[in-house]
């Protein structure tokens, strides 16, 4: 059975940044790649506000950049997935789904979280050309431009509101007759001029072209529909964290993302460490991830030096 000192679940942000600290302090991490390699910057086309970057990057780009910063130090980057983790044993008893077993001192959980669709066709289709689950990451490309934003909670309400103060309009497309968020955020999104919440609504088809989105086709609840010209398609929809992996094994929170003890990447494992939006509900930006990658590798050094 193979034997590592710090194996690495995820290859996003934090999985990356964390398999080049490990590898400085001479670690020797084995990171697995998982379903989706690069994690959800690879479906990101422009990175605008990723420091380092100043003429900005695609988010394909940007990963592969890391990935051979990552392999540069050391670190053995492999396809695959993890199947299973035998959290009873010390070294822990990793099984990957090829049916290998390695026995690893530390974890570092950094599977990432995926964001709520709606399921169309066409928003799949439009990916990445004017639809996005991010308005923090892609409000910017939108200025003085019409968007939506899909969504009636308090992150709804917030993108909103926050791509209010750069677009020229936005649409809040709800499909309840009333906002689930606070009541604070409700009256933000209320006392917003340029923003029109849409109540009964249902978005039917994204709509566009070769450059992208130009609109989208709602259906109302009694079954009229009419289009709005946007060139933004928001989902706030909400996010689910990628924990099927831990769950049962370590402890989280109401919305299934992993609990860390404040200040650090520790769990409720002592060896694992978590990173990036596996145990992000609030942030999710690339930049977080990777300082939290930072953090797992340099906990995961320390249980080492602590445990020989």
């Amino acid at each position: 059975m193979e034997s590592v000192k710090c194996l690495i679940i995820g290859s996003g942000p934090a999985g990356f940044t964390a398999a080049i600290y490990a590898a400085r302090a001479s670690l020797s991490p084995v990171l697995y790649e998982g379903i989706e390699p690069g994690g959800q910057l690879t479906t990101t086309t422009e990175i605008e506000n990723f420091p380092g970057y100043p003429e900005g990057i695609t988010g394909t780009a940007m990963m592969e950049d890391l990935r051979r910063q990552a392999k540069r130090f050391g670190t053995d980057v492999r396809t695959g997935i993890v199947g299973n983790i035998d959290t009873t044993k010390r070294p822990f008893v990793v099984t990957v789904e090829d049916g290998k077993t390695i026995e690893a001192q530390t974890i570092i959980i950094a599977t990432g979280a995926t964001a709520k669709y709606l399921g169309l066709p066409s928003e799949q289709k439009f990916k990445g050309m004017g639809v996005s689950a991010c308005a923090t990451c892609d409000g910017f490309f939108y200025r003085k431009q019409d968007v939506a934003v899909v969504g009636g909670g308090d992150t709804a309400c917030e993108e909103a509101t926050y791509l209010a103060s750069l677009c020229r309009q936005v649409y809040l497309i709800v499909r309840k007759p009333f906002l689930r968020a606070s009541k604070a955020m409700q009256e933000r999104v209320f006392n917003t001029p340029n923003i029109k919440v849409l109540f009964e609504h249902n978005t039917a088809e994204v709509l566009g072209d070769e450059d992208g989105v130009t609109g989208v086709r709602l259906r109302k609840n009694d079954g009229e529909e009419y289009e709005i010209a946007i060139s933004g398609f928001f989902l706030a929809i909400g996010h689910h964290p990628n924990t099927e992996l831990v769950a049962g094994k370590l402890a989280l929170d109401e919305n299934g993302y992993i609990v860390t003890v404040a200040g650090t990447s520790k769990t409720s494992c002592e060896g694992i460490f978590a990173a990036g939006d596996v145990c992000d509900p609030h942030y999710r930006q690339a930049i977080v991830a990777a300082g939290k990658g930072c953090i797992a590798a340099l906990d995961a050094e320390r249980y080492i030096q602590a445990h020989k």
